[in-house]
């Protein structure tokens, strides 16, 4: 029998390249990169750099970037998983000044504000709560275990970010419990531009804008090479407003440090805001106020003995929390003082039959409260507290087998909040690539997770709310089915998903109560996502003005049963269920550029109104400066992500942007 010829018309480093050529005759043909230096095609010049080796390139694909689908290091082309990757240039055209504003227009993600400029976010996914996604900075868990009401309180800005690693689904084989409903990885940049031969290099940007309702804010970057072995960035950033509606005035202050040298890394940050709170948290108080501080710091350490790769890790988190129900007044304040910090390893090798990977986290966390936790001593200022250390144990095995790649794993849980057990999660993620064609992946996964109760779910109580602290648990159990195709020049991405969840969390009122209390119930919960982008510059070049054109759409619908007759439910009866995203942007002339962004989504529950926006941003973008106008809400919708918490109407925000 004949074997199929090959022709191989470019090069690749991805790792499963090799297989390609498995039992075919191969054909290989050389052209000097001198011809290329100076050819022409119909009068148009080809550059030296576009003929030079891509291992000498500064950019990646995206394909080849490292990203968080698995607990070895695995890049986008690689991962069984399906992420989404928000990317940097896609930063640079939203109408954002917040990375929460950046993450409307993921698909799947729901981000409800109860203030404007992101003062107060919510994020969940495929019709989950705040309070069932791990939220992480550069891979390290961020995430408070008193509530989500303050995970997404970042210490970076927009500017900061390199890109956004999305994960949907039960992900607590590969990031813990936490990791319920989905993950989020934010990614900063490193040093810009490339090191001198003598490891030189110092990079700044520095942005300064202002606008509606009194807004004003400043951000600054620097980086710099440490020699050949490392690098530094430290960034800072300032943004206030009168607030866009009755008692919502804010300011925020942040502070970001990140660096890294040899096999060493490290990142350190702070961050300082004071809100105004307007019925944020109950439409009987109307100058409600809060002020949230935290701090974080992580340090890394990667190394290899003999064929072991090893991570060692060791973060910190910490938040104050000071709440009154009306401002200046002792009725209804809180303060609260949470930590969580953490160790954790994680091993992996690669041998004849995959990559195995070995890992384990101890994470301990506590809350020193006036209001949550256990009496603890009556005459202290902090009168109640609650402590609990979590372990995990991992296993994972990734394998390429023929057209297949299959990660399997489990995670193993004992915490003795909850009782000194070991619960086991396991899963498994398939991806299949016919032909090992890098262009056209199916995807199968099945996954079980788990999430412990927050200490708010446990120990709040107050006028019409009552905690629970006999809570279960929430478990799930997954399965989801997808599908991306991404030839030159176009992004088509489908999937669906099913899951059954027990013993989940929801605050519930019954119809002859007046007060609202924490219960577990069941659920089932069905949905899928479409995505279509059409990437015209890699079509027709770089000189064509329009530059990406796409259409996101996701549904979801959830069936919920409870032990208890319900009145009123705050979450498992509130949820999206439809969103419509359409954007384009370009160039207009010249260095001009106009982004659209179209977005419409309709919750259920008792007064969530439809609604439907559109964001713009317009900008002369220039090699090292950007000035650029973003205009949100501009038809001036009115609309609510909260019953009674209104958002803001048009707002116009104008700025400068300067590297150097």
């Amino acid at each position: 029998m004949r074997s199929k010829t090959l022709r191989f018309k470019r090069f690749t480093r991805k790792r499963y390249a090799l297989f390609s050529v498995l039992g075919r005759e191969v054909l290989i043909g050389t052209l000097s990169v001198a011809t290329l230096s100076h050819a022409k095609a119909e009068g148009v010049s080809v550059e030296t750099e576009a003929a030079k080796d891509s291992l000498q390139r500064k950019e990646l694909k995206l394909d080849e970037v490292v990203v968080m689908g698995s607990r070895a290091p695995l890049t986008l082309g690689e991962t069984a998983k399906i992420v989404s990757v928000i990317t940097r240039e896609d930063i640079d055209r939203a109408a954002a000044e917040t990375i929460n504003d950046v993450l409307k227009l993921a698909t799947g993600v729901d981000v409800r504000q109860r203030g404007g400029y992101g003062v107060q976010t919510d994020i969940s996914v495929r019709g989950g709560n705040f309070d069932q996604i791990t939220i992480l900075l550069n891979g390290v868990n961020i995430s408070s275990p008193h509530t989500g009401h303050l995970s997404a309180d970042f210490p970076i800005s927009p500017d900061d970010i390199e890109r956004i690693e999305i994960i949907e689904g039960a992900t607590s084989r590969v990031y813990g419990t936490s990791a319920f409903n989905g993950a989020i990885n934010v990614v900063t940049k490193g040093p810009s531009p490339q090191p001198s031969p003598k490891g030189e290099g110092v990079n700044a940007l520095v942005s300064i804008d202002g606008g509606s309702y009194g807004y004003l804010g400043a951000n600054g970057r620097l980086s710099s090479h440490l020699g050949k072995a490392g690098w530094g960035a430290f960034s800072a950033g300032y943004t206030r407003s009168d607030g866009a509606t009755h008692n919502s005035a804010f300011s925020s202050t942040r502070l970001f440090c990140q660096g890294k040298y040899d096999f060493l890394s490290w990142q350190v940050g702070y961050s300082n805001k004071p809100f105004e709170a307007n019925t944020f948290y109950g439409a009987a108080s109307t100058d409600q106020w809060e002020r949230v501080e935290r701090w974080m710091a992580a340090v890394n350490a990667a190394f290899k003995l003999s064929t072991f790769n090893f991570q060692l890790s060791t973060y910190y988190n910490r938040w104050n929390d000071h709440y009154q129900w009306h401002r200046d007044s002792p009725v209804g304040e809180n303060y609260h003082r949470v930590e969580s910090k953490g160790v954790s390893l994680n091993a992996w090798t690669d041998w004849a039959l995959g990559k195995t990977v070995l890992g384990v986290e101890v994470r301990d966390e506590r809350i020193r409260s006036t209001k949550l936790g256990r009496l603890y001593d009556a005459n202290n200022f902090y009168k109640y507290r609650a402590q609990r250390c979590n372990v995990s144990l991992f296993l994972e095995h990734d394998v390429v087998l023929g057209d297949f790649t299959t990660s399997l794993g489990m995670l193993a849980n004992m915490n003795d909040g909850l009782d000194t057990r070991w619960r086991f999660y396991p899963g498994v993620d398939i991806k299949y690539n016919p032909n090992l064609n890098p262009n056209l992946n199916f995807f199968l996964s099945w996954n079980m997770g788990m999430r412990m109760p927050t200490f708010t779910d446990l120990y709040y109580s107050g006028v019409g709310i009552e905690g629970n602290s006999d809570l279960k648990p929430e478990k799930s159990n997954e399965v989801q089915l997808g599908a991306d195709y991404s030839p030159t020049g176009l992004r088509l991405k489908a999937q669906v998903f099913y899951s059954h969840k027990t013993d989940m969390i929801d605050w519930v009122r019954k119809p002859e109560e007046t007060v609202f209390r924490s219960v577990n119930f069941q659920m089932d919960n069905v949905g899928y996502e479409v995505e279509a982008s059409l990437m015209a510059r890699e079509l027709w070049g770089e000189h064509h003005a329009l530059r990406k054109i796409e259409a996101k759409y996701c549904y979801i619908s959830e069936k919920s049963k409870y032990d208890v007759p319900v009145a009123a439910s705050k979450y498992a009866m509130d949820y999206l269920r439809h969103k419509v995203i359409l954007g384009a942007d370009g160039r207009v002339w010249k260095k001009l550029n106009l982004a659209l962004n179209w977005r419409w989504q309709e919750r259920v529950g008792e007064g969530n109104a439809p609604y439907a926006l559109l964001d713009g941003r317009l900008s002369w973008d220039a090699k090292h400066y950007s000035l650029y106008v973003n205009a949100t809400n501009i038809f001036n919708k009115e609309y609510y992500d909260y019953v009674a918490v209104r958002q803001p109407g048009f707002c116009i925000i104008a700025g400068v942007k300067v590297k150097m």
